[in-house]
């Protein structure tokens, strides 16, 4: 059985699965660098989407042995069966603004992936496909490293729970649901 990490973009997820994956001896593979490497990218506008589809089925025949996956696609190309533990990381969407400036992604872009945090969209796909028992989301905001990590590791040994996560509460409060939805 395989280990996921998940999460929108920003939130760490290369990072901290380079660090699970030293501690639990796994090979990593990267959803997104296997769409590439199978030219499943279509540009559209400001994006990237890919054929799940095919990406689904180069995964299922490809991958026969335990691994850790990647990826904000894995709500969407794995399947239940093979996984043991899917993570969800999470960032508050305010912290995301400096990171997707950073990436100079597009104003569209920017809105389209702090809407999908605040939401928890992928938290939510993520039980939607595997189920609340293999899934669990952390909030990694103001989290270092080796906090994050350790959490995680707890997580995939099942010895912590999903943590509360809720941003659209906030962001309502503070008044700036138009900063992170489109209108």
């Amino acid at each position: 059985m395989s280990y996921v990490i998940t999460g929108n973009p920003g939130v760490g997820k290369h990072t901290i699965t380079n660090e699970i994956g030293k501690l639990l001896h796994l090979q990593i593979i990267d959803i997104n660098s296997i769409a590439q490497e199978f030219g499943l990218f279509e540009k559209g506008n400001e994006t990237n989407d890919v054929d799940v589809a095919k990406l689904e089925k180069i995964i299922k025949d490809t991958i026969l042995h335990p691994v850790l996956f990647v990826g904000h696609l894995a709500p969407y190309v794995l399947a239940p069966d093979k996984i043991k533990k899917v993570i969800v990381l999470r960032k508050n969407p305010y912290d995301l603004i400096s990171i997707y400036k950073k990436r100079k992604y597009s104003k569209e872009k920017i809105k389209d992936n702090l809407g999908s945090e605040a939401l928890g969209v992928i938290f939510h796909d993520a039980i939607s496909q595997f189920g609340t028992e293999k899934t669990i989301q952390i909030d990694v905001t103001s989290q270092s490293i080796q906090e994050t990590t350790k959490k995680v590791n707890e997580a995939i040994k099942g010895e912590t729970k999903t943590e509360e996560v809720d941003w659209l509460t906030m962001i309502a409060e503070k008044n700036d649901l138009n900063e992170f939805f489109a209108h």
